[in-house]
């Protein structure tokens, strides 16, 4: 799945079930609560760390759909901006 996609399914499913879409700073709580959640899944070892990642690039897309931003174009310009830097 690419990630406009998964922008799109992610913002469908917040209007369906009535959850938050006018409160971005809620959001970036929502997803750094969901980071924090992520690396103490890591150093704990457990086995819910591919589930705590998922969460964040979920409340990433949220936020994105929130803002207007189209994050699979903003990644890709993200990834060439780092490629073309020197190493």
């Amino acid at each position: 799945m690419d990630l406009s996609s998964l922008q799109r399914l992610v913002w469908e499913n917040k209007v369906r079930k009535g959850y938050n879409t006018t409160d971005a700073p809620l959001e970036f709580c929502m997803l750094q609560e969901n980071v924090a959640t992520a690396f103490a899944a890591w150093r704990k070892q457990e086995e819910l760390l591919g589930e705590e990642l998922a969460d964040v690039v979920l409340y990433a897309t949220s936020i994105a759909e929130m803002t207007g931003l189209d994050l699979q174009h903003e990644v890709k310009k993200k990834v060439d901006k780092n490629a073309a830097r020197p190493d």
